[in-house]
């Protein structure tokens, strides 16, 4: 059975011949005759386009991983409360027998960046702080206060603090999140932010420099003109913003994952141009090295990473040309496709105590997520967001 992997290589091998005016025949022979019958394929001298990625991509593989999700309303403070913003659910932590989360939260819509006003809030998340919540039981949730807020004036993380990510480590606990500094502008950069705590009550100390900023040296911007998308060049994948990141240890080292945005954001076959990328550290605080290898996704506005098998697997969200897949990488790095899913909730936090060598997907259970909540007639700009909470069936037995 051929691995995506070994699927890559026959592609580099193939525009290599075909560069070189030669041609090379895939042989189907060798793929048994359990695999031939699971596709519904009667002669593999007679294969259409679509029955040879089948065969190529493993279709009829890794069924383990496959599942459906599932979404719930919870209770207290995370009810749906009007006027209220609350999205971008950390990861759950289980500490002393009570389930806690961090997230990101503001008040009143967004308005966008036309309207000439440049304290108004432009997005959903624009002047957020990062709140906690906690739990005994993972529905009913309290809201703790404020954990993460805005820098002084004039700091890199004076407009906006959001899109939180925890890690329990050594007895102490760091938070990595979004950060934006004043004017939030369409060609604003955005850059990663780290502080750390010694409970999970804080008091949460800020490091004083971003752990992680946008290639921003690289690409170049057309005019003056405040237009994101007007460039001379593009520059690398992550030139204009790094965004959603989540903290892995890993083989002894820091896995930082981030999604790259770059200037001058094109259209892909699966709609926006987005990738992921990991930087890593001898130690937790840094520095972080991006990995040569990035980007190492070509999907996936929002990710979710968990341990599995002595890699790491990861469940990418919308956006891309595989956006709603299940990936695995043995060396966290190298991601392959181990399924498809449908409806993935946005802005997953996935519960840390689980036991993720259980199942493949067993990481997945139950989590937190976010939904909008949007006024007739307006943009989703100005909509409000609400924790809540997701649970994943894997689907193992075959459909009759």
């Amino acid at each position: 059975m051929k691995s995506l992997k070994h699927l890559l290589s026959c592609v580099a091998l193939a525009a290599l011949a075909s560069a070189c005016g030669t041609k090379q025949a895939t042989d189907y022979s060798e793929y048994s005759q359990d695999t031939l019958d699971y596709l519904g394929i009667k002669d593999v001298n007679y294969l259409s386009a679509a029955s040879k990625r089948a065969l190529e991509r493993g279709y009829y593989k890794n069924a383990e991983w496959f599942g459906r999700f599932s979404v719930e309303n919870l209770t207290g403070d995370f009810a749906y409360e009007k006027g209220v913003i609350r999205r971008d659910p950390s990861k759950v932590l289980k500490i002393d027998g009570r389930y806690y989360t961090w997230y990101t939260k503001s008040i009143g819509p967004g308005h966008g960046f036309e309207t000439g006003d440049p304290d108004k809030k432009v997005f959903p998340w624009d002047k957020s702080e990062v709140w906690y919540a906690s739990s005994a039981d993972g529905y009913h949730w309290k809201e703790e206060g404020l954990a993460v807020g805005l820098g002084p004036t004039g700091s890199y993380d004076d407009r906006s603090v959001f899109t939180p990510e925890v890690m329990a480590h050594d007895g102490k606990y760091y938070l990595v999140y979004q950060t934006v500094k004043a004017p939030y502008l369409l060609r604003t950069y955005n850059q990663i932010g780290m502080a750390v705590a010694d409970n999970p009550h804080g008091p949460w100390t800020k490091l004083a420099k971003p752990i992680l900023s946008p290639s921003s040296e690289t690409g170049e911007w057309k005019g003056e003109k405040d237009d994101r998308f007007a460039v001379v060049s593009q520059g690398e994948w992550d030139s204009h913003k790094v965004h959603d990141p989540t903290l892995m240890y890993y083989k002894d080292k820091f896995y930082l994952y981030y999604k790259g945005e770059r200037k001058g954001e094109k259209i892909t076959m699966g709609g926006r141009e987005i990738r992921w990328g990991v930087a890593i550290a001898d130690n937790i605080e840094g520095p972080y090295v991006k990995s040569k290898y990035n980007p190492i996704t070509q999907s996936g506005h929002e990710l979710a990473i968990w341990h599995y098998d002595g890699g790491i697997a990861m469940v990418s969200g919308h956006d891309g040309p595989e956006k709603e897949t299940i990936q695995w990488a043995k060396d966290g790095i190298n991601f392959e496709i181990m399924a498809v899913v449908n409806e993935v909730p946005p802005a997953l936090g996935l519960v840390e105590s689980l036991d993720t060598e259980k199942h493949p997907t067993e990481a997945l259970r139950w989590g937190l997520s976010h939904k909008y909540v949007r006024t007739p007639g307006k943009s989703w700009l100005e909509s409000d967001n609400y924790i809540t909470r997701f649970t994943f069936s894997p689907i193992q037995k075959k459909r009759i």
